[in-house]
């Protein structure tokens, strides 16, 4: 596993859902990202916490 890439929590991911939305989230494990298709946004991960600002986010 190199720097950057970091083990999410599955029950983590599990319950998440999109601030803006509240709808589900995709993770993408390449990407390091959790992606709302409704919002047409993707949150990224870092050091294996999502963040989940809208501020934060970029456009898909």
């Amino acid at each position: 596993m190199s720097d950057k890439q970091h083990n999410v929590d599955r029950k983590l991911l599990e319950i998440l859902v999109c601030p803006v939305t509240k709808g589900p989230l995709e993770y993408d494990a390449k990407g390091q990202e959790m992606i709302s298709k409704q919002a047409g946004l993707a949150y990224p991960i870092r050091d294996g916490i999502p963040i989940m600002l809208e501020s934060e986010a970029r456009e898909l």
